[in-house]
């Protein structure tokens, strides 16, 4: 275990005297006295990542560990519970605890009022923060950049370190890359006011960072949690340097499934401007509504983070695998068709999105679209017009049910989003003053699933055998360090690798037959599994042999579990 010894370890007197680490963290840190705790490294260190592990920035992390790792225990702990009550038979529901909160008319959020480069948001480009995609991502004409350190980026420690590197030399303007074939990237210019905003995604709360260990005041150690480490890292290293070049802190809030989860980032957001110095709100967040229970929550959730809150995205995919997470014991009618059938204008998904967008209005927050999966193929110009064709209309239907911005995982994808885009808000930045009224939305409309197969969705062989390829597939690219991965010309991520896998499980729990009759049993599963194997192309060191055994395991397994990269990186990335 590296414990970050001279130059890059946290000396005995650190704790004594402010933090003025380099010119990469704030001029001063005077509450590193708040730790109790500390932070090691327990990895090997590459040649610079000691200008992020420097020692200011994990005694930062270890306060935010010794304050919040509890809470954040006791809330994942919470989610379980719920959890097995919903698959027990227990619906989701508007919880009458908290009406007042959606009976009160006079709240509102903070929104982009004070947030330089928030206000037009409509079009987003994702992607993982290593230094090839940051650049490209900030040369892409978009109006912000989702920088992914969640769903689109595999957490190989590497990832982790150099996404931080890379991110910290964008914002000061400096970053370069070269690639392997002598291609040099640099960015479009060093002015961070004519770039896509950055908007930062975490990783989520139920995730571990497993080369960082954190000892807690009582002599125990555990492995930092991933959340913390993404979110301290680059708050600690950016935020004033942000502020300064006309930007800010951002960030995009994963997985959260209720409104205690929001109160609980609230809080540390007040804690971590607090101790950088920073005015309190200048932090703006906007929480992904990607989790069943969540969009019952919408408004609470709004309510708890408003002063630091920007707005909603509607994260279509997680959602999706959130509703099977939630009713795969369910039976037949809770069954989903298809990946690709269930589309969003089914009756649940449209519910879903329109509340969305009615809830962030009548509180003055942005309501920001999901991620249309097509993408072009610039060798295939059949393909890139299917794409161009699938995006345009899903981003029109997006501006006309009012939401403020969308996201395109493709730079080629930009100016197709902005026109749809473009037609509705013309000169307008956003659409917030579109008071959606209009939609009515109760717990029915939420909960029928069976809405999707009422409408002649089916579950089909061929759904079968993608979902089997597509999920070995992904997760085989997740294991060499690539968490975002084009496969069949839709750009796949965790979440959509997760909908693959769980709609297996419950088809297979629920004894659902395909268009041919023919029951979906796990030896019919193994068999398509051994085929698909037998048909990819193999080659050294290639990772296929452990992605089965995961995909086994997640999808074919008698139990559950939750999240299939938890595991997974507990076995092959945590080393």
């Amino acid at each position: 275990m590296t414990t970050l010894a001279d130059p890059r370890t946290r000396p005995t007197d650190t704790l004594a005297t402010p933090l003025a680490d380099t010119a990469s963290g704030p001029s001063a840190w005077g509450a590193a006295s708040l730790a109790e705790g500390t932070v090691t490294v327990a990895a090997d260190l590459g040649p610079r990542d000691a200008e992020v592990l420097t020692p200011g920035a994990l005694a930062f992390l270890a306060m935010l560990h010794d304050r919040f790792a509890d809470d954040r225990t006791l809330l994942l702990l919470e989610r379980q519970r719920r959890m097995r009550r919903i698959a027990d038979g227990e619906d989701p529901d508007f919880s009458p605890a908290t009406r007042p909160v959606r009976d009160d008319p006079s709240w509102r959020v903070a929104g982009s009022a004070g947030a330089p480069g928030l206000a037009d948001r409509r079009v987003e480009i994702t992607g993982p923060t290593d230094p090839k995609m940051t650049i490209n991502a900030l040369s892409s004409g978009a109006r912000c950049w989702l920088a992914d350190a969640e769903d689109a980026q595999s957490p190989t420690w590497r990832n982790v370190v150099e996404g931080q590197l890379a991110l910290r030399d964008a914002i000061r303007g400096t970053l370069e890359h070269t690639a392997p074939n002598g291609k040099h990237y640099t960015l479009p210019s060093s002015d961070l006011t004519e770039l896509p905003t950055i908007v930062f995604r975490p990783r989520g709360w139920h995730l571990f960072e497993s080369h960082l260990a954190y000892t807690g005041p009582d002599g125990s150690t555990q492995p930092a949690s991933g959340t913390l480490v993404d979110f301290g890292l680059y708050l600690f290293h950016n935020a004033t340097e942000l502020v300064a070049r006309g930007r800010g802190p951002y960030f995009y809030l994963p997985k959260l499934e209720g409104y205690r989860e929001a109160r609980l980032w609230n809080e540390v957001f007040e804690v971590a401007q607090e101790a950088l110095g920073l005015p309190r709100g200048t932090i703006r967040a906007t929480v992904l509504v990607e989790t069943l229970p969540a969009a019952f929550e919408m408004e609470e959730i709004l309510y708890e983070l408003r002063e630091h809150c920007a707005g909603l995205n509607a994260g279509r995919w997680d959602y999706l695998f959130s509703v099977i997470k939630c009713f795969r014991t369910r039976g037949d009618s809770y069954v989903l068709p298809d990946r690709g059938q269930v589309t969003m204008t089914a009756p649940f998904m449209r519910a879903y999105t329109e509340l969305l967008v009615a809830t962030c209005h009548r509180r003055g927050a942005h309501a920001m679209g999901g991620m249309s999966a097509f993408i072009p193929d610039r060798r295939d110009p059949a393909v890139t017009e299917r794409a161009v064709e699938q995006v345009w209309a899903d981003k029109t239907r997006e501006a006309h049910d009012g939401f403020d911005g969308t996201w395109v995982a493709h730079p080629d994808l930009v100016e197709v989003a902005l026109g749809a885009f473009d037609e509705v808000l013309g000169d307008r930045d956003n659409q917030v003053d579109r008071q959606r009224d209009d939609v009515r939305v109760d717990q029915a409309d939420l909960l029928d699933v069976a809405s999707a197969r009422r409408a002649g969705a089916t579950v089909t062989e061929a759904g079968l055998r993608a979902n089997v390829s597509v999920g070995v597939r992904y997760i085989e690219s997740w294991l060499r360090g690539a968490g975002a991965a084009a496969i069949d010309h839709l750009m796949e991520d965790a979440a959509t690798a997760e909908i693959s896998r769980s709609q297996v499980w419950q088809w297979v729990t629920s004894g659902t037959r395909t268009e041919d009759g023919e029951p979906i049993t796990r030896g019919r599963c193994e068999a398509v599994l051994r085929s698909v194997l037998i048909g990819l192309p193999r080659s050294a060191g290639d990772r296929f042999d452990d992605a089965a055994a995961i995909f086994r395991e997640v999808a074919l397994g008698t139990d559950f579990p939750p999240f299939l990269t938890t595991g997974a990186y507990a076995r092959y990335l945590a080393g």
